[in-house]
Parts: structure tokens; sequence; C-alpha cells
């Protein structure tokens, strides 16, 4: 029996507080090399076996999901549990795999920049549900520097200074960047300390394994002038942002800052084992050849050697280098194959473990797709039919909280070794989200695999004209995919009706309605919109005026359909980011680091990548998509009435569309954007009234004939 004050029970205290006497603890040795857990009843309580307290998790989140059947996600709940339990049937089951890691860098930023710790709280225990055991920990990382270059001569203004803003660590934790959004106060260098240590310690007490920073040799670009006669490269710019520095490995110094930055980080949070490190990463070796590359790997791995004899270096396939891997031992190296599909092209790794990943969310984009069917034949399953040495899986979205379906097969078939029927998963999911067996909602469900959700590829998502940036062509929304529909977007209005007949009323339900009908209605903007194309390139200004106009309502109507939840929304995402300063004068800087992040993701000057990040959010539709949209409108408008030509043709591209300032009207357009971006934002009070209600009318109001007349 284990103690009824352990992190497991404190575990359980926080998910069911109400149900304590009857849940029963108890560990049991480890299959050989592989987790184990098992779900019993005795005495009329529930029992929960595993041989860690993440594996007595784990049983436990199985219990919810196929005993209880409930539902637990982050956009809407099925979270009903009777006063009694229902007892389970014996349950014993092996995990396979060894390694579920979770988490993308970006994933940090683009959803979780604002978290305090009652929100990570919530993931954490999520994470350990479904069977997480190994999280990457990027919170705190900036005092690990913070701390390490004053130790080596920084001032505190110089050392504060190199520091990203927060909504943009992860680039700089990828170093890919540096300064960019900054400089944050050392009290808020202080708190991000102190939150991080509560989050490794959370997780180290729940028996999971923490993949911490390690030293690649990216340094503050100012080290140059500290240390002249140091071999310190500035590399390329990437996307528009300032240099950086890259400390060749192979020169003295790197094992003597290495070291120094591992040390301070033991000494603010320890270190435990699993250390993530990708020399060049998204960049060039600044001298070519196998030898280079060997010397590289070789001293990277023998700081992690003299700092913890116990390393594991974590290595993403992202920008991988086999002369780097080649000189790791095997036992000391882990590679994270985020989106699933490099171990194919590359000897399965030439040996090496490594984990399979599914990417699926780039940006935080509120888009509903997904590869179901590459899930539910079990990717580990797949990959180990190979004879890849595969030996865990994992979850690396850039960004989460949407596709709330999409996560929950994602999360299943984490520690799953089998594959499983998509209909009948979908119709076991569809009870605990909803807690009704209505055919209705089923059959909605059917629509939205056979649509949505059925992609053949596991793609980057396709744009939406919503948040893509005006053009009278407009080719794509930001560096994604562009117009892309494998569906007919009738099969969506076909599938609101049924959820709106339906005889159901829990979160999930009411978040899903929400959520198909925001898919159907930006669908429906994209083939609008080619009216207001068409009129304008046919110099129709009666119609253009009309469709223009039709247009701007509509994107009204979406926002004011979003402000029915709180999962979308801009003013959520700003006052978390206000509420975050350590001090008053960082609120303004933290708004900014919040507002650019979603837009124009770069410099004022230079701004390249700009809607990468783009959202269908409330807030955000009617103060800064429509606010373009409008401007542009009112352009061309103006062009029709003096009868000026006006052509998009021959203007300069990036990632597929017009450039930041391609010509006269997009510079006017930049400066405007930029004019938001830095402004304080204000939202009034929504007054949403009954969705259901609100969703019949937007059904009838955009009736889906008008595309095919």
């Amino acid at each position: 029996m284990i103690e009824k004050i352990t992190p497991i029970y404190m575990f359980l205290q926080r998910i069911v507080p109400n149900h304590m006497d009857q849940i029963i603890c108890e560990y049991i040795d480890a299959d050989p090399g592989m987790d184990v857990y098992e779900i019993d009843s005795k005495d009329g309580k529930i029992v929960l076996r595993g041989n860690s307290n993440s594996s007595i998790a784990l049983a436990f989140g199985q219990y919810l999901r196929n005993t209880a059947k409930v539902n637990l996600s982050w956009c809407g709940n099925g979270f009903l549990l009777p006063e009694k339990l229902p007892n389970p049937s014996h349950i014993r089951q092996i995990v396979e795999q060894k390694y579920r890691v979770y988490m993308n860098y970006c994933t940090f930023n683009y959803s979780a920049s604002w978290w305090d710790f009652d929100r990570w709280e919530k993931e954490i225990d999520l994470m350990a549900l479904n069977g997480i055991n190994m999280p990457l920990c990027a919170v705190g990382i900036e005092g690990i520097w913070y701390y390490t270059l004053l130790d080596i001569g920084f001032t505190d203004e110089e050392a504060r200074s190199f520091i990203a803003g927060p909504a943009f660590l992860a680039w700089q934790n990828m170093t890919n960047l540096e300064g960019f959004g900054g400089k944050v106060s050392r009290e808020w260098i202080d708190q991000r300390i102190e939150l991080g240590r509560k989050i490794i310690d959370r997780i180290i007490s729940l028996d999971m394994y923490p993949i911490q920073q390690g030293f690649s040799g990216y340094v503050p670009t100012l080290l140059r002038e500290k240390y002249p006669n140091s071999n310190i490269i500035l590399k390329k710019e990437w996307c528009g942002m300032s240099v950086t520095a890259q400390l060749d490995p192979t020169d003295p110094l790197f094992i003597k800052l290495g070291k120094r930055f591992m040390q301070t980080q033991s000494k603010l949070f320890g270190l435990h084992g699993f250390y993530a490190a990708d020399p060049f990463h998204e960049g060039t070796p600044p001298t070519e050849g196998d030898e280079y590359l060997h010397q590289v790997g070789k001293v990277i791995a023998d700081l992690y050697e003299e700092t913890d004899n116990n390393y594991i270096w974590v290595m993403q396939a992202w920008s991988i280098r086999k002369a780097i891997v080649e000189v790791v031992p095997k036992n000391k190296l882990l590679i994270l194959d985020l989106n699933g599909g490099r171990y194919c092209g590359t000897d399965n790794f030439w040996g090496y473990p490594f984990v399979v990943g599914t990417l699926h969310n780039f940006g935080g984009r509120i888009k509903l797709h997904g590869n179901v069917k590459r899930l539910a034949n079990n990717p580990y399953r797949e990959a180990k039919s190979r004879g890849a040495n595969v030996v865990g899986t994992g979850l690396f979205m850039e960004g989460i909280e949407q596709n709330p379906m999409f996560y929950d097969m994602a999360f299943d078939m984490l520690t799953r070794n089998d594959t499983v029927n998509v209909n009948e998963w979908i119709e076991n999911y569809v009870y605990r989200r909803y807690q009704t067996t209505d055919s209705n909602v089923r059959d909605a469900w059917n629509i939205l695999l056979n649509s949505v959700y059925a992609e053949e590829g596991n793609s980057v998502e396709a744009s939406s004209v919503i948040c893509a940036r005006p053009a009278v062509n407009v080719k794509k929304s930001g560096p994604n995919s562009g117009f892309i529909f494998n569906y007919d977007i009738k099969e969506l209005a076909k599938a609101i009706e049924l959820l709106l007949n339906a005889e159901a009323t829990t979160d999930g339900y009411e978040f899903d309605l929400m959520d198909v009908t925001r898919q159907y209605l930006s669908d429906y903007a994209y083939f609008l919109y080619q009216k207001v194309s068409k009129s304008f390139q046919d110099k129709d200004q009666e119609a253009f005026e009309t469709y223009s106009n039709q247009f701007l309502e509509l994107l009204s109507d979406i926002d004011r359909l979003l402000q029915h939840r709180n999962e979308y929304s801009l003013e959520k995402w700003i006052t978390d980011a206000r509420h975050c300063a350590a001090v008053p004068e960082e609120k303004g800087l933290f708004e900014y680091n919040a507002s650019v992040l979603i837009t124009i993701w770069g410099k004022d000057e230079s701004a390249r990548i700009f809607d990468y990040s783009w959202r269908e959010w409330s807030g955000l539709i009617e103060q800064f998509y429509k606010l373009r949209w409008r401007f542009f409108f009112k352009k061309l408008s103006k062009y029709l009435a003096c009868g000026i030509e006006y052509s998009e043709e021959g203007l300069p591209l990036v990632h597929g569309r017009e450039c930041w300032r391609a010509n006269e009207l997009y510079s006017e357009m930049a400066d405007m954007e930029i004019k938001w971006i830095r402004s304080e934002k204000s939202f009034e009070k929504a007054k949403t009234g009954d969705l259901k209600l609100y969703v019949r009318d937007m059904i009838n109001k955009y009736d889906v004939s008008f595309i095919y007349r």
C-alpha cells in the first residue's frame, strides 16, 4: 500500500478530489526493461498498480478513458463522474515504448508563453494521465544563460540584452536568434527560474524524465569582443532576425563555457540525465567535411560526460548530421524524429535509438485537420515492423489547444502496441465527450472523419483566407500550404446540422459545435472571396462593393461566433501576457511580444515569415485581420472608381506570397499593422447569447448553395 501523502495520491487528489476513498494504489515490479500497469478492483474499490508513479498515473488515465468513459481535453471536457465510481475488469498492460516524449520547443511559445504554474500543473497532470514520461523542460533556460553570462564577466545590462522576449525564447533555445522582444527584467528572470523549478520538481515526483537544455556552442555575439582570440563565428541571419554567434566546439573556450553553463543549470535545477542539443540547427557548419563534424560530436559528448556521466544526448532529427551522430556511443544518444518520417530516409538513423513522432500543428494555427488513419495504424508499430531501432513515441506539435479529437487519439496511441479501428474508436470517443448515444453526433463525426480528417499525408495546415494578408489573388495565409480542399464544404454543413439536432449538452459538445461551424464559415469565406476578386478583375464596382462588404460582415460574424468560448481568444492571450510581467514597465513589452508573435513574426523592417502563426481567434479577426482587409478593399475601390490599373504580377514574393513591403500599398499596410501591434489593446465585453441559436442563424445566413451559384 502506498502512503496517502505520496506524489501519486496528491496527483489523484487534483483529478478526483471527491473520490479518493474509492482508490487504492500499489507498486509492482517492472516487466524487464518495460513499464507495466494494472487496473483492478478489490472490496468495491479501484486498484491502480504500476512500476512507477508514471505507470500508476497512466493506469488511472486508462481507467477514466475505458471504464469511467470520460473525456479530458484542452478544448471542452466530458468529465462527469458518478458518486460511486464503476468497478473495472482486471487489466494488465506492458508498455513497449520506453520513452513517450512530449513537446516541441515551439510549443513553449505558440501555446505556453504565458502559463503560470496552475496552468502547467494541469498540463503535467494531463501528460501523466496519458502516459507521457519524457517532457521537454524549457522554462527557466533564460535564467541559466543570465547567471552563466554574469559569471564570465557580462554586466547585468549585457546579459539581459542577450535574452529574447518571453514569446521568442523557443527560437533562442534553438540558436536562431538573440535578444529579439527583450529586454526583460531580472525580476522576471528569477520568476521564471522559480517556475522552472516547480515544473521539474513536479515532473520528477511523477517519475518522468525531464529533457533539459544542453550546450552546443551557441553564444552571444558580444562574446566575440570579450574573447577576441576564440573562434566565434557569426552565422547567417535567420528569418530576417539579426545574426547569431557560434563558438566553434573545437575551440578550448567551448569546454570552459559549456561546463559553466551546465554547472549553472545544476545549481538552479539539478541535472537529470537527458540534454537536448542540436549543433548548427537550421544552419551550416563553419567547416566542411566529416572530420570536423566528428570533432564536434565528440567534444559535445565529452562535455556531457564530464558534467553527468549518466547523460543521454537528445537530438532532433530536423537538422541531423550522420558525421556528428556516429561518434557518440549508441547508448548515449536518443534521436527525436519529430514528424515520424525522417528515419525512412536515413537508414533508420544508423542503428541509434529513436523516438517516432507526430508533429501535426505548426504555429498554433486553428484549422481542423490531421491524418487520423496514420495515427490509428500506430506509427510506433509501423516503424518497428521496418526493423528500426525505435524505442518510443512522441508528440511534437508546435501548438496545442486545438483539434481535440486528433490529440485524444494521439495520446491514446502513445502507449498502445496495437492498431485501432477508426470507426469503433470514434464511437467510443463521441460517447466519452458528449455522454450520449445519439446517432446524430456519431453520424456528424463520420462525416468529419471523411472530410477534414481524411488526409492522406501528415501535411501542414492548409491556408485560411481570413488570416491571409490581402491580395487580389490570395495565394496562402502564411509560410504553409495554400488553399487546399480535399472535401466538399457541403459535408461540413451536414455535420453542423446533425450536431444541432443532437441531444447533447456537455462542454465538449459546445466547443465542437463552435469549432466545426468556425471551419465551415472559414471555408465559406474563401469561396466568397473568389467573387470579390473576380468582380475587381472584371472592373464591376457594384459587385465588388457588394461582395467585399459581405466578406467583412462574415469576418465579424465569425468573430462573434468565437466569443461564445474562451479557447480561441485574443483577449485572453493579451491579458495573460500582461499578467506575466514581473514589473509594471514590462506589461507593454509583453503585450508587444504576444502581438508580434501571432502577426508579423519579426522585425518591423524585415518581416519574412509574417502570419506564420495565424489564428482564427475572436478579437484577432475583428481587430487585425478585418482591419487590413477593410484597408485593402478601400484601396481597390478607389482604383476602380478612378480607373487606376492595379496588378500584383511581378511583385517580389517571400514564402509564396507578396513580400512584406512589396509595393507602396503593402508598405502602407505594414505601417498600419505595426501600429496595431505596438498599441495597447482594448476589448468590449462579449454579448454572446445561446450558441446553438447563433449557429443556426449562421448556417441560414451563409447557405452553402451560394458557393455553387
